[in-house]
This record gives C-alpha cells, structure tokens and sequence, in this order.
C-alpha cells in the first residue's frame, strides 16, 4: 500500500490538504486520532472562523463553504464573514467531502513508527491490529498542532518555553430565547463595535464581548463586577468572555471563554498541566453558565448543552523549516516566490494579564511555502499552528482562514513537484 500523501491530522489544515490534494489526482491519506474531521473547528468548538481577507489558495474554504450552506450550517454575518459554521453539521460535511475527493481517512488512529532514510520518509505504521503493515508514502503532512509525528521523528523545532499563550475551553449553552436576548443586548449596548445582530435566513445572529482591560468601556462591566462581589464568578472567569450564535441551532450560543488565567501560562504539552486546565475551566464553565442565567435577559431557561473536548490551544511547538518567517517579514510585507497565502490578519497575542494582550493590524502580508517544509526532512510538510515562524507572526497566522490556505498550498505544491 502507497500513498503520494499522507496527512495526520484530520484538523484545519489537515483537511484542506487532505481535500487538495485528492482532487488533484495524488492517492491521499488522513490519519485522524479522534472519530471525526475538523479539529479545533468541531472537537474544539471553535466558531466562528475569523474573518479575513484572503487572496491565495482560498478554494478549500469555498467549497466547504458551499457545502455546509447546502445543509443548513452556515451563515455570511452582516460583516461579510462567511465562515459562521455549525460545528456537528461541519463534521458531515468534512466526511462528504472527503468521499468526493476519493480521500482515504482512518479515525481512531495514530502513528505508531516511522521508517526514514537519511533525510527523507519512506514509510509509516499505525497502531493497528487489521493494517499493521508499513503504509508507504511520498510525502507527509504533519497537521497535528502540536508537530507530534515531527516530534517523533526528532525534528527540530523553534519554541522556547516562555513563548505560550493562554489556552481556552469553549462551550455552549442551549435553551435560550435569542429574540429577548437579541432586543435587550442591542438596547443595552450601544457600541457596534461589539455588539451586533442580525436576522439572517430567518435565525437571529448576533455576537457581543466583555473582557477585564480596562482600555475600553464594555457595557457588561457592571455585571461582571457584581457577579464578583457576589461570588457567582471568580475574578479570572472575567478575563474575556465572547458569545457568537450558532447556524442551524437557534436557541443556543457558542462561547469563546473561559480563557484559562494562571502565571505562568499553561504549557499544552504538559500532560499534568494541560489536565488540571481542563478540570478548572469546566468549573468555570458552571460559573459562567450561572451567571447567564442570572444576569443575561432570555437565559432564563438556558443550560449547557456542550463542552468542548480539547483546549482551545493558540501556540504550542514550531517546526524549523527551511525558512523561519519572522514578524519583520510580515510587518514589511515581504514578498516571496512560492507564497502559500496572502492575508491581512492582525498579530493577535492573548495575555493572561489585564491589558496587555495586543492586536496589531497589519498592511497585508504573505506566507512562503518554504515556512511549511521541514528544515531536517525533504518530504515532511506542517501546517496549521505549529508552522516555521517566531512567536509574533505565528500569532497572525494561526487563524483557521490561513490554516486551509496552508493545506491547500502544500497540496497545490506537491502536485506541481509531482507533474
């Protein structure tokens, strides 16, 4: 058995690719650990996608796009965002996708050892009884977030340990009544800028924010400061909190909270540290919950009704490339030869303390090719998070817009070395 394309990890980036590179005619492999595609976007709820401007390798995005519409899971916001998804209907939608594409995926599943010769991947084997032979392959994408397959095969790698931000839990609560909700946010809060709603396909849409900086003047302060005083939230549970409405589900919200406060920042790759963040943030998960219920116009009746089942992680490991971008590049930029994405998203760097989070808007830049291939194998890809950029670039990169960008040029790449 030989495949052109392997791709482990069946996330953002990882289906873009995956998607690619089927249409492109290359026989293509997704290695999923979890039973289902998506990653961040579905075990992770994390919805919406930013919004962008993208100008290269967007295909992907368009077609998912298309399809989710067909099904009643997605929604262009009155921004322009097309990327307002629903997370379960998304995880169809990606195994439909993939059959188009005659692309092979194997859930449940992981790497087990990798076969290299010199600087180049010859073969892999994954923890299966039914298939435990070697798979063989021509090239291999590693689009785990974390660089895991890189870190098995020692590659590497550009993090430094002080280099993290903090992580999330995202959530959702069901059982609201969005159009009291809608009518007494947008009475409340003034600021657009925040708070917007929209009647869309028939849904009420809308999103609205708070966080603890004190550089802005958020309508919902007073409410998060009287849930303090009165101990239904603790302080770090204000940290940031972010609702967004969900297509297809109209009685509910999406969470992009809590952000998981603590100093130093927790290290996702420690196993013990990355638990005790999971256990903490559901516990804040009920306090916020609470505190809707208590404080929030329409939440009367409202529970939660899903929690994700993965941190929402921003920074992890970076594989060293063949070249390192660096936030020169993008604030300059700088052009390049084989760019794999163009983009205008701002350097968007979270801190667990109160105003010193930054988003710095950018002029636009773009991404080279060179950034997502290995510096120490010569068929070894990434995408996604863990791609080769120092610490503040990746911040403007790590968005799920310029992670199918990645994967759709690293398919467009291949097929083009192949030909």
């Amino acid at each position: 058995m030989k495949y052109d394309v392997i791709v482990v990890g069946g996330g953002t980036a990882g289906c873009a690719c995956a998607y690619t590179s089927g249409k492109l005619g290359l026989k293509t492999l997704i290695i999923e650990k979890n039973s289902y595609l998506g990653g961040t976007m579905t075990g992770g709820l994390v919805t919406p996608a930013m919004n962008t401007i993208s100008k290269d390798n967007t295909d992907f995005y368009k077609k998912l796009v298309k399809k989710l519409s067909t099904i009643g899971g997605q929604v262009t916001y009155s921004d322009g965002n097309k990327g307002w998804f629903n997370p379960e209907l998304l995880k169809i939608a990606l195994d439909e996708m993939m059959n188009q594409a005659k692309v092979d995926v194997l859930f449940d599943t992981e790497v087990e050892d990798v076969i290299c010769e010199k600087n180049h991947i010859k073969a892999i084997k994954i923890n299966s009884e039914i298939l435990s032979e070697y798979i063989e392959t021509s090239n291999v994408v590693d689009s785990t977030g974390d660089c895991n397959f890189s870190k098995k095969i020692n590659c590497n790698f550009l993090n430094k340990s002080s280099e993290l931000q903090p992580n999330n839990l995202r959530f959702i609560m069901s059982g609201i009544n969005l159009k009291i909700f809608s009518d007494w946010i947008m009475e409340f809060d003034k600021d657009r800028t925040v708070t917007t709603s929209a009647l869309i396909d028939g849904q009420i849409h809308l999103s609205t924010a708070y966080t603890w900086d004190t550089n802005k003047n958020w309508a919902l302060r007073p409410f998060f400061d009287d849930a303090v005083k009165k101990k239904v939230l603790k302080y770090k549970d204000t940290s940031y909190f972010q609702v967004f409405t969900i297509p297809g589900m109209p009685d509910s919200l999406a969470f992009n909270c809590p952000r998981i406060v603590s100093e130093p920042e927790i290290n996702p790759l420690d196993p013990i540290e990355k638990s005790k963040a999971l256990q903490s943030a559901r516990q804040s998960i009920l306090r916020i919950s609470n505190f809707c219920k208590t404080y929030l116009m329409g939440f009367e009746k409202a529970y939660i009704s899903s929690i994700a089942n993965t941190l929402g992680v921003r920074v992890s490991r970076r594989l060293k490339g063949k070249y390192v971008y660096t936030i020169e590049d993008l604030r300059t930029g700088k052009t390049f030869e084989n760019p794999c994405l163009i983009s205008d998203y701002p350097v968007d760097i979270h801190s667990s303390k109160k105003n010193s989070s930054v988003l710095e808007k950018t002029n636009g830049y773009s991404l080279p090719i060179e950034s997502l291939i290995s510096a120490d194998y010569d068929n070894l890809f990434v995408a996604g998070r863990c791609i080769s950029t120092d610490f503040e670039s990746q911040a403007a990169l790590r968005i799920i817009p310029s992670c199918f960008s990645m994967g759709e040029g690293i398919a467009k790449y291949i097929a083009s070395l192949s030909h």
